[in-house]
């Protein structure tokens, strides 16, 4: 099954998850590149998303399984003609076949940006640094069944402070994306609940890049 991976964007970051799969869809269609259906009463369009992506969230390492019918298409081609029916924000980056299995999918590395309106405040790179150097930081995470406690701890592999200026400060992090899965947001929480002097006004995230369990990039 070809694999595509995909950027989102600008104002596309407000694309839902689902609005998202459908704008997909209708992508491909608009592209002259038919879709395979699943069987039964209720046929759907072989297109997957691998870690759906949480609305108002960038991200420039989004994976898109999908099925064509017909005659072969040349990836390359595969990738201009969507990228020609997509709208502004969401791009494709490159197509190709043979994708690893997605159950080797292990780590993301985001950046969670935190904006201050009246400035950094002081020893806040320090401060965030030894909260997530101790052994439990609790956060809330929606689940199933309602909300649940997690330690984010030991789903982090690491934490770094990437730039502190005038009124943002940067943190990349490295962290399990599945089985459990450590959503970036519970950074930000986290730091607002236990640091409430350091609490953003403003927080943005951005997924950068995937890995697997060896940090290796995946794809």
């Amino acid at each position: 099954m070809p694999r595509a991976l995909f950027e989102k964007t600008g104002n596309a970051v407000y694309i839902s998850h689902l609005d998202l799969m459908r704008l997909l869809q209708r992508g491909f269609k608009r592209a002259g590149l038919p879709l395979t259906h699943s069987q039964g009463f209720n046929p759907r369009p072989s297109v997957s998303i691998a870690l759906p992506l949480s609305l108002g969230v960038e991200s420039r390492c989004e994976l898109l399984d999908f099925q064509l019918e017909g005659t072969p298409v040349p990836n390359r081609e595969i990738r201009d003609r969507l990228n020609e029916a997509l709208p502004e924000g969401v791009r494709i980056l490159e197509v190709y076949d043979n994708g690893r299995k997605l159950k080797e999918l292990t780590l993301l590395e985001s950046l969670v940006i935190l904006e201050y309106d009246a400035g950094v405040p002081e020893d806040a790179a320090e401060k965030i640094r030894r909260l997530f150097s101790g052994g439990e930081v609790m956060a809330e995470k929606k689940g199933k069944k309602g909300p649940v406690q997690q330690n984010l701890i030991p789903m982090i592999r690491r934490l770094e402070i990437e730039a502190c200026r005038d009124d943002t400060l940067v943190l990349s992090v490295l962290a399990n994306c599945q089985d459990p899965a450590l959503n970036p947001g519970q950074i930000s929480s986290a730091i607002s609940l236990y640091l409430p002097e350091l609490r953003p006004d403003f927080v943005r995230y951005l997924r950068r890049e995937i890995y697997d369990t060896n940090v290796d990039q995946f794809r």
